[in-house]
């Protein structure tokens, strides 16, 4: 008894141990709510009619969003011929690859009726907008499952017990210059898609405009890498196990810095656009959004922390190269991105406006998530955590000594690395 005890607290009670049981307790818990979901309906949530899109959908919009650095930087590599960010590319293409399958358990729970979600695939209703989403989420999923072969062909265990399996999930590496073109096609139609299908929906005038589809591929652009480079940066502060190269982080994070330029100039236009002329529903929205209820989201959450502070963070050099304040301008650029996407969603679902004849009148309506939105969208959360945990622990998704082509020495310091 003395050993099993001993054995428990050596496996169970380290950080590892307890991170991992702490992940499992959330699943668990999401795991019931899902299934209530499921036997109950969503007459157990708190969407309506007037909120059929609340907390799941922006987890899904979000999920989506921050893996967008899968193809945007498989581009770089294996279309531009960047190969030196390859390692970059790999830990993309694993969080781009836990990110989409966090996004289909949204989808799951959120569509009441998840045993028909085929019928999309053999039904086509090719004038909908929603119908080309679903198309290029299934496509670009299988995209990244063979894009990630590889990786999880590094799993030492499956490389004992199936080596004739681990080479050929390895010789799909090969093949990555098609995947990204791929990838980089289908991923860049869902993700103006997804932005369009709000921005064609007239009923709602915060959403209707053109400039949608673009907000939501930039975004996701942004979003996409700053994770990636957050993740990375995070792990290998963590554990042993995660191997960066600094240098490497440090220059795609000066580039994010100025596009992150580009995309401030793009919000400040949006916003002083829509204060020009009064429209029933649009004015009511946009007030709410700068000065109702998601004006601190707004204001905080999306525009300074989200984007003005970590734009001079990153574009000042000696800020950029202290690792604590590049990667704090990383992660508040992923809470931007999230902020963006979860206004975006409910703000015209908040202003009501009524298309009766006469004056077009305008109301309010509220939505807070249920305990069972709640228990269940955490659970998604922590099944991303856990995914990318176990990547790190065992299929190397952060290992910057993998790079073809190594430029620089993993683990060089930035102070060092100015000085010489």
């Amino acid at each position: 008894m003395k050993i099993i005890f001993k054995s428990i607290r050596e496996n169970i009670f380290t950080p590892w141990g307890l991170w991992l049981a702490f992940l499992a307790l959330v699943l668990s818990v999401a795991l019931i709510a899902g299934l209530a979901v499921f036997w109950f309906g969503l007459s157990i949530t708190n969407l309506t009619d007037l909120v059929p899109w609340g907390l799941w959908i922006t987890i899904d919009l979000s999920a989506i969003s921050v893996s967008a650095g899968a193809f945007s930087l498989c581009a770089i590599v294996y279309l531009f011929g960047f190969k030196r960010y390859e390692p970059i590319a790999r830990t993309a293409t694993f969080i781009g690859f836990t990110g989409y399958s966090m996004a289909m358990m949204a989808l799951l729970l959120d569509i009441g009726r998840p045993d028909r979600f085929w019928k999309s695939f053999v039904y086509w209703n090719t004038h909908s907008l929603l119908w080309e989403v679903t198309m290029c989420v299934g496509l670009y999923f299988t995209v990244l499952v063979f894009e990630v072969m590889p990786i999880a062909a590094s799993f030492e265990w499956m490389r004992k017990k199936f080596p004739r399996i681990a080479e050929k999930m390895e010789h799909m590496h090969h093949y990555a210059p098609v995947l990204a073109i791929l990838g980089l096609g289908l991923s860049s139609l869902h993700q103006s898609s997804l932005g369009a299908v709000y921005g064609v929906i007239k009923a709602r005038p915060i959403w209707y405009k053109p400039e949608m589809s673009v907000m939501f591929m930039f975004t996701a652009i942004l979003g996409g890498v700053a994770l990636t480079l957050f993740a990375s940066m995070l792990a290998s502060r963590l554990t042993s196990k995660a191997k960066v190269n600094d240098i490497l982080i440090e220059r795609v994070s000066q580039v994010l810095g100025y596009m992150m330029i580009g995309y401030l100039y793009w919000r400040f236009w949006d916003w002083l656009a829509q204060t020009y002329t009064y429209e029933p529903g649009r004015t009511e929205a946009f007030e709410l959004l700068t000065k109702g209820t998601l004006s601190f989201n707004f204001w905080m959450g999306e525009m300074l922390f989200g984007a003005l502070i970590p734009t001079f963070i990153l574009l000042y050099k000696p800020a950029r190269l202290s690792p604590f304040w590049r990667m704090l301008a990383l992660a508040m650029i992923v809470g931007g991105v999230v902020a963006f996407r979860f206004d975006t969603n409910i703000v015209g679902f908040l202003a009501v406006i009524s298309y009766l004849p006469g004056e077009a009148l305008v109301s309010y309506t509220s939505y807070t998530p249920s305990l069972v939105e709640w228990a269940a969208g955490l659970g998604i959360i922590a099944f991303g955590l856990l995914a990318f945990s176990l990547g790190v622990k065992y299929l190397r998704v952060v290992d910057h000594r993998l790079a073809s082509e190594a430029h620089e020495p993993v683990h060089v310091e930035m102070d060092e690395a100015v000085a010489v």
